[in-house]
């Protein structure tokens, strides 16, 4: 029984093969994040250091730009503004596309406009290609059904939660931090789910009392008071000075916000009396050491580094989407407390700093760290099992067998469509991508149906 049949069944260690010898000094790894917010590109970052330390020649790209006419950056741009402006349209979005097992022609158009630019930065010499996004794995997993791509295609899972979006046909396997995002992704069909644990920078690591002290010195905080530490993602988005004022006026514990690269948000804070604000925190690890429980309203990368550093951890007023789904994830999990209710914040964050809560939430984000075979090793063992170069065509020709020759759009025919599609509002062109197609698209779902050699 696979484990696509029975979504319950999680693999704890690799077992997945892939055929054929492996060639000598073929020990390069591409991967592929974005820079969308900062949880994406923290991950790849470091699994970067940790392959290269292993030995392999890492590649690092931005799947934002290998989009042609700088639509990365306008994708990037649009989804800010609805988490800004428009965050009740943008639950929609994903509340309707949560579930669907395939994206639309719409959404295919703007993948399928970064093909080309994706083969480009992948050396023939690789043997692996791993994504931190799930845009990225959506085009990763379409090159390999394709025979364009033949190398192991890995898709670390930076979520607690797993959006339809993240699981691509052809990607051969998603890395996953715990058991619940491993069953979501089963559950969305998954192939060759592995739970590895989370990644993180060795430097979060849970304080002693020496170095909590010398933290709070160096970051001019109180010495003795309980400290909330305040995270909104590297865009500061989310009602970040209600929730500030709220940790502030209960009591409990005095906020400590990071606004991320969000300068007016870090003024609006100073200007309502929050004193402890900053913004583009390069040592996040010392802040952390000297926090005694973190605020958080996305769930992502700054959650698990929490985690490292034994904190305990609560999702509050969390942004729609992702954040409310990941919120849900580490509730069931037993990680961090999602709380629902403005009232409950100061009995909350009053059981995290001192009951049983809290130490029990430090004990499970620490054993999350404990899972032997991290993600890193696990994509070296598939990175040593490799057939033949990343472009298939021309080894299936030297075998003397014909390849058909995929039909393609022309770059600019791409470009304007993609553009189009992100031009005319995330919003309705998402929505009716993840369902039924329009009648409007019938003629391109063929077309890109059909394009499956």
């Amino acid at each position: 029984m696979s484990y696509r049949d029975n979504p319950a069944r999680v693999r704890t260690l690799p077992s997945y093969q892939y055929p054929g010898r492996q060639e000598p000094g073929a020990r390069r790894i591409v991967i592929i994040s974005a820079g969308v917010g900062a949880g994406h590109d923290g991950a790849a970052d470091e699994l970067a250091q940790r392959l290269r330390r292993d030995g392999f020649l890492v590649d690092r790209h931005d799947f934002l730009d290998l989009l042609p006419a700088r639509l990365g950056a306008l994708l990037s741009g649009t989804y800010h503004h609805l988490l800004t402006w428009a965050p009740t349209g943008y639950q929609r979005i994903y509340t309707a596309t949560e579930h669907t097992r395939r994206p639309g022609p719409a959404v295919r158009v703007l993948f399928r406009s970064a093909e080309r630019r994706t083969l480009r930065v992948i050396p023939r010499d690789t043997c692996a290609v791993v994504s931190t996004y799930p845009g990225a794995s959506q085009v990763l997993g379409s090159l390999r059904l394709r025979g364009r791509l033949n190398v192991p295609t890995i898709t670390y899972l930076t979520d607690f939660s797993v959006h339809s979006l993240w699981v691509a046909p052809g990607i051969d396997s998603h890395l996953a931090t715990h058991r619940i995002p491993a069953r979501q992704a089963g559950a969305h069909g998954a192939a060759g789910v592995t739970v590895t644990g989370p990644v993180t920078d060795p430097r979060f690591a849970p304080a002693t009392a020496a170095v909590r002290g010398a933290a709070r010195a160096r970051f001019g905080l109180p010495a003795h008071s309980a400290l909330a530490l305040l995270v909104a993602g590297s865009w500061g988005v989310g009602p970040v000075e209600q929730v500030a004022a709220e940790i502030r006026d209960g009591g409990v514990a005095v906020p400590v916000v990071v606004c991320g690269r969000n300068q007016v948000l870090a003024e609006r804070l100073r200007r309502i009396g929050v004193k402890h604000v900053y913004g583009w925190v390069e040592d996040m690890p010392a802040l952390m050491s000297a926090a005694d429980v973190l605020v958080q309203n996305a769930g992502g990368l700054t959650s698990l580094e929490a985690f490292s550093s034994g904190l305990p951890v609560v999702s509050y007023r969390c942004i729609p989407g992702h954040g409310q789904t990941n919120a849900a994830a580490l509730r069931d999990a037993g990680l961090a407390a999602w709380i629902r209710e403005p009232g409950h914040l100061s009995p909350v964050l009053t059981e995290l700093l001192h009951g049983p809560l809290g130490h029990q939430q430090r004990i499970r984000g620490l054993e999350l760290f404990r899972q032997e075979g991290g993600p890193a090793e696990v994509i070296a063992v598939a990175a040593g099992r490799i057939a033949t170069s990343p472009r298939t065509t021309t080894a299936r020709r030297k075998e003397g067998t014909t390849a058909r020759r995929p039909v393609r759009l022309g770059v600019p025919l791409m470009a304007a469509a993609a553009a189009a599609t992100v031009v005319l509002g995330i919003g309705t062109p998402l929505a009716e991508a993840y369902g039924d197609a329009p009648a409007r698209f019938g003629a391109l779902s063929h077309f890109l149906d059909g394009d499956r050699r």
